[in-house]
């Protein structure tokens, strides 16, 4: 694990993009409930997009992909998406339905990538399936923003469709992670009776 943390691995320009994308989620929380700036909103939202993909573009570019920078970059996201959700929850009561989905989604994602990292030292980037449910949350956030007046079944109908794809991204992120630590357990009970055969002579 200390290996995240080295200083190279920190200070990069990705990294830093990660971090203004944090720094923005205030100024968006502040714009839709303080200020009632939906069109503000979104435009700080569609920025905040923007640096993940250019921080993405940036850090393969440029090699400069690190494990710190692999648990940064979806911290930034999730945290955003978080806000999104919240900001829209005295809106929308479907909403409520949708945040626990959210947080017992990435509480099991987050508990199984904590494993992995203690016991292969292993951080795993972002997958398609990952991307897409990003892509797909905010695009549904922005449109209940944007269209505050759109019927209770078309707003319903979203959060739903946004509720459906986030399980099924998660599903296939913990098919993924179990094939880690299978492939993992595996390889080390193959190479047990090596190491004690080794060490016996």
């Amino acid at each position: 694990m200390r290996r995240i943390f080295k200083k190279n691995q920190i200070l990069t320009i990705p990294n830093l993009l990660s971090v203004v994308r944090i720094l923005l989620i205030p100024v968006i929380v502040w714009l839709y409930s303080a200020e009632k700036n939906y069109y503000a909103a979104i435009g700080v939202i569609l920025l905040s997009g923007a640096t993940d993909v250019v921080d993405g573009w940036i850090a393969r570019r440029f090699k400069m992909t690190s494990d710190f920078g692999k648990a940064l970059d979806p911290l930034a996201d999730k945290l955003t998406q978080a806000a999104l959700i919240i900001c829209l929850l005295s809106k929308y009561k479907l909403m409520w339905g949708l945040i626990i989905v959210f947080i017992g989604c990435e509480v099991a994602k987050l508990t199984l990538g904590i494993v992995i990292a203690k016991k292969h030292d292993e951080v795993n980037s972002a997958k398609w399936y990952g991307k897409v449910n990003t892509i797909i949350i905010y695009a549904i956030m922005m449109a209940l923003i944007l269209f505050p007046g759109m019927g209770e079944i078309i707003a319903s109908l979203l959060i739903l469709i946004c509720a459906a794809v986030m399980i099924a991204a998660h599903v296939l992120y913990f098919v993924f992670l179990g094939r880690i630590l299978y492939k993992k357990s595996k390889e080390k009970k193959e190479n047990t009776p090596a190491e004690n055969e080794n060490t016996a002579k």
